[in-house]
């Protein structure tokens, strides 16, 4: 199935849904619009002849005009999105079907916020769908760039955390391998160290902020993980070549 991501989706719908109270089986369609589904339950979905396991924390994408057929076991209750998607730019391929692991409880939260959102915010609604959607076409271990699922939720934990302490086994902890397995895949797939990736990924944040923003250099310092001032000076020369004010005026490139 192919997706196109490049610009925000158009939301029509979005709630929470319950299901097989009254009957054990849906059948439908929607002609011009994807749907996207958040499971709490057990069952079974049935697109285009392929039927697809269903369990807690799985999602579904199904794009328009594709006939569904939800099996259930007993009550279910999951999440919901009906909307358009650009048919132009470059396509991802993505699974009907994925298991969301750890990435289920934020796109509950994305998901539930464009809900809430959708009768007043429309735009709101449709850029917490937009993130929700790029985390379910990165869900897959191919993923971005072939990397190793393992990876992706190694950098994922990294960039959301740049401004906190970080340490390789929480990294690893997060990803749900070994510190040494994580330390061998990062290699072969960055050509870097985990630790050598936090520190360039802190340093292009900072280089960025002292750039394009008028944040003092100590909350930029905080801001990246690296609030003692000496440090970051000394981490500012040996990745960019310059302290962080030469850096700010430009005078160093």
């Amino acid at each position: 199935m192919e997706l196109r991501l490049h610009r925000p989706p158009t939301v029509v719908n979005a709630g929470a849904a319950i299901h097989g109270t009254g009957t054990l089986q849906d059948t439908f369609l929607l002609p011009d619009l994807w749907q996207v589904h958040l499971y709490a339950y057990s069952g079974a979905l049935t697109v285009a002849g392929v039927t697809h396991p269903i369990r807690p924390g799985h999602v579904s994408l199904v794009p328009p005009g594709e006939e569904v057929r939800f099996r259930y076991e007993g009550r279910s209750e999951h999440l919901y999105a009906h909307l358009r998607l650009p048919t132009a730019g470059e396509a991802q391929r993505v699974p009907v079907m994925q298991d969301a692991a750890r990435s289920a409880e934020p796109l509950a939260g994305m998901l539930r916020s464009a809900i809430a959102a959708l009768p007043r915010h429309p735009d709101r609604a449709a850029a917490e769908l937009w993130a929700a959607l790029w985390r379910i076409a990165q869900l897959q271990q191919s993923g971005l760039e072939g990397r190793h699922l393992a990876v992706l939720r190694a950098t994922e934990f990294i960039e959301a955390r740049l401004n906190e302490p970080i340490t390789v086994p929480q990294v690893a902890h997060y990803a749900e391998i070994s510190h040494n397995q994580l330390t061998r895949l990062f290699r072969a797939e960055t050509g870097d160290t985990v630790v050598g990736y936090l520190r360039q990924r802190r340093l292009a944040r900072a280089e960025h902020l002292l750039r394009h923003t008028t944040m003092p250099i100590p909350a930029i310092a905080a801001a990246v993980g690296i609030p003692d001032l000496q440090a970051f000076n000394k981490a500012c020369r040996r990745q960019l070549g310059a302290a962080p004010r030469t850096v700010r005026t430009g005078t160093g490139t």
